[in-house]
């Protein structure tokens, strides 16, 4: 009856990107200096964001051109060091725990099958049969590494002893990346970091401490109550307490013998294609369509009308959570768990979508699937779609809420500090709200199209590193009086192709 809607909108799309304008005036050439920080030894603490995460997996073209890499490179202008990165094996990004595949490889823009011939273009992840992982967890590198970006780190990991040990990776307990460079089975990552004794350093951490719950559909607990991050799930928000301790913490033993360094705020989730994809209402119907699923919805319906008249619910609800098709473009039905609970009656907590509910990426390969085979099951028409594929509107004020609070806890530290600031969250806004330009290119956050966001939706493309790295250059020069230049963003990628000449 409906067709599957994968990727959707993609194919309609096209690249935002205009030329270099001729007349540009020449530059006048500046001295390059640090000011009064310290780049030869430069530590980057931080997640996948710092790691250089891209296209759903770490990969050595993503780490080679993470904006903390870009950042090392502008300071060995200014008397930086050596910036040592803890490297994948390949350009596939899967990770292997005792030759069992643990992770999955990375994405790249399918267009055409294995014949050559078209297909609907999408986001495709490597074949692990034609691209088989090499990155064997259990053999870890040699450090020390100035990278210590660990992609899936929330705040508290970088000071939880255990983190980087391989026993615990498959309950969950330690995280496969830091386990790869981890200095020994029991250290923190802030020790590692600390243990290098670094002039300068980077952390942009947070992210995850709501991340994760905001693109599993908000299935984990908002922790608010909770202060005891050894009992959270992978998927919860961190409590704004935990928070605040762990990241003083974190500040404190960097700054303790007079290291200067950079920090970012956490981006608001609504700014990024990864909620911002798939529409709220992407289901066609006609009339005679519409009217089939209204005839199918009228029990449902009918029960609303009982809830109200028994006092279980206001009208206002009713009328929320009344399902009503049209003819045209319509949203998708979906479970609500902040409706109230009519099991009693029967009646499951369904309701349409609206625009202040955002539907995760991934559901654009599900909306419109048959549920075995049936024609008359349909995933997010007639089968509502599961809380994990929709970031509903009071889960996404919950984020708001967390990002909110998490944001002034770092600004006051880095005020404390006196460190330099990254406004990420303005930065991924104005992506959002009509795009940023630089060197005649402009940079948007629609996906694949837009050039800044790589093809999970959530970490950037090389071009997007690079023009974080500028900002993080420009906060830099602005509190350290140093004078890094700005990289040009044109010489880096916006996609990278399904395989390299080492593939």
């Amino acid at each position: 009856m409906i067709k599957n809607f994968k990727w959707l909108l993609l194919v309609s799309l096209a690249f935002a990107a205009c030329n270099s304008d001729d007349d540009d005036q020449p530059v006048v050439q500046v001295p390059v200096t640090a000011g009064t920080a310290n780049f030869s030894k430069y530590v980057a603490l931080g997640n996948s964001l710092s790691a250089g995460y891209m296209d759903g997996a770490l990969y050595i073209k993503g780490q080679e051109n993470s904006w903390t890499k870009i950042l090392s490179d502008q300071f060995k202008l200014a008397g930086g060091g050596e910036f040592r990165i803890p490297y994948m094996n390949d350009n596939n990004g899967a990770l292997l725990l005792g030759g069992n595949i643990i992770t999955e490889n990375r994405l790249y823009f399918r267009q055409t099958d294995d014949d050559g011939n078209p297909v609907t273009p999408s986001p495709t992840r490597l074949p692990l049969d034609q691209f088989p992982p090499t990155n064997e967890i259990g053999v870890p590198l040699t450090g020390p590494f100035n990278n210590m970006g660990v992609p899936g780190a929330k705040v508290f990991h970088l000071l939880a002893p255990g983190y980087g040990n391989v026993a615990g990776v498959p309950s969950g307990a330690s995280n496969p990346y830091f386990v790869r460079f981890a200095s020994s089975p029991s250290t923190t990552i802030l020790a590692d970091a600390a243990a290098q004794s670094p002039t300068f350093f980077s952390l942009w951490i947070g992210n995850n401490d709501i991340l994760s719950y905001a693109t599993t559909g908000g299935i984990g607990v908002n922790q608010i109550s909770n202060t005891d991050p050894s009992t959270y799930g992978a998927n919860d928000i961190t409590n704004p307490n935990v928070f605040a301790s762990a990241y003083s913490a974190i500040v404190d033993q960097m700054t303790a013998n007079g290291a200067k360094g950079v920090v970012a705020n956490i981006p608001d989730v609504t700014t990024i294609p990864y909620f911002t994809t798939v529409p709220f209402n992407p289901v066609p119907l006609d009339a005679a369509k519409a009217g089939a699923l209204n005839s199918g919805y009228a029990a449902y319906n009918g029960g609303l009308a009982v809830a109200l008249g028994a006092g279980y619910i206001s009208a206002d609800e009713k009328a929320k959570r009344t399902i009503q098709f049209v003819e045209g473009q319509n949203p998708v039905v979906i479970v609500d768990s902040y409706l109230t609970n009519l099991s009693a009656l029967g009646l499951p907590s369904y309701r349409m979508a609206t625009a202040e509910d955002l539907i995760i990426l991934p559901a654009s390969a599900y909306i419109g699937t048959l549920v075995g085979g049936n024609p008359n099951a349909i995933n997010g028409v007639s089968v509502p779609l599961a809380d994990q594929w929709v970031l509903s509107k009071n889960e996404v004020d919950e984020v708001k809420t967390a990002n909110e609070a998490f944001n002034a806890i770092i600004a006051s530290v880095a005020a404390s500090k006196g460190l330099a600031f990254v406004d990420a969250k303005q930065l991924m806004t104005d992506l959002s709200q009509g795009g940023i330009v630089s060197n005649g290119f402009t940079l948007t956050s629609a996906l694949v199209f837009g050039t800044a966001f790589s093809l999970d939706g959530i970490h950037p493309t090389a071009r997007g590193y690079a023009l974080l790295a500028n900002e993080f250059s420009k906060a830099i020069n602005q509190t350290y009086g140093s004078t890094l230049p700005m990289v040009d963003i044109s010489k880096y990628n916006a996609m990278f192709p399904k395989s390299f000449p080492e593939n």
